[in-house]
């Protein structure tokens, strides 16, 4: 990226309703209780909507218009 990183790119002053998104999105990707998984009407034991950074993205708009370079 011709010298220039990744944080060169984004900037670390968020807005007050992006770091509300963000602070739900972070507290919503945790797994289960281990005593909700013991509870006998539990059907599910697992949280199927957990989330890796790496893997999927939130779907935030680059504020600079232009998509980010692939790795």
């Amino acid at each position: 990226m011709d010298g220039y990183g990744l944080k060169s790119l984004l900037p670390s002053n968020k807005s007050f309703r992006v770091k509300r998104v963000l602070g739900k999105k972070q507290k919503q990707n945790r797994p289960m209780p281990q005593w909700f998984r013991m509870k006998p009407e539990t059907t599910k034991g697992y949280n199927a909507k957990r989330r890796n950074w790496r893997h999927t993205k939130l779907g935030q708009a680059n504020p600079y218009g232009s998509p980010l370079p692939e790795p």
